[in-house]
């Protein structure tokens, strides 16, 4: 039966010249919503910084005694208004004091170098719908008066609106 239905329809697209030449064509569409939510990263490139300071020659109380770094880089994403980073410390009461600076940012503008607290502080101003990075400048500073200790400090960075 079914040999039969399919040789009957190629005779009859033989014997009819204007079935032959007829295209059949479909179509079909669908809509794609493309969404961008709402961005903002900031990353650290690295996890652990050592400040070491020592002084040898050093004077008790007289001295200020002090250690830069300048290994990590911060990094961002954000793709909505206006934006800040700001920067604080966990350590609440520090036996040393610890500073950072943001190095030329590729946008937005640095802050002038803040000392850390539990406290937010502006670091970057005037960023968004950037990605970007900047050196960041860790300094920490004793007296030779104030002895020896160690301060571990847990350092966040925070995107917020300007």
């Amino acid at each position: 039966m079914k040999l039969r239905l399919l040789i009957s329809a190629a005779i009859l697209l033989l014997l009819c010249p204007q079935a032959r030449s007829q295209a059949i064509y479909a179509t079909s569409s669908h809509t794609v919503t493309v969404v961008v939510s709402t961005i903002t990263l900031v990353q650290v490139s690295s996890g652990v910084v050592g400040l070491t300071i020592s002084g040898a020659n050093a004077l008790a109380g007289q001295d200020l005694m002090t250690v830069s770094n300048e290994a990590t880089n911060l990094l961002w994403g954000i793709n909505s208004g206006l934006k800040k980073v700001v920067v604080n410390s966990s350590v609440a009461t520090p036996l040393f004091t610890l500073k950072l600076a943001a190095l030329s940012p590729s946008q937005g503008t640095a802050a002038p170098q803040v000392t850390l607290s539990t406290t937010a502080t502006d670091l970057l101003l005037n960023v968004g719908r950037s990605s970007g990075n900047c050196v960041l400048q860790y300094t920490a500073e004793a007296l030779a008066s104030q002895g020896t200790g160690t301060d571990a400090h847990t350092i966040t960075f925070t995107v917020q609106n300007q």
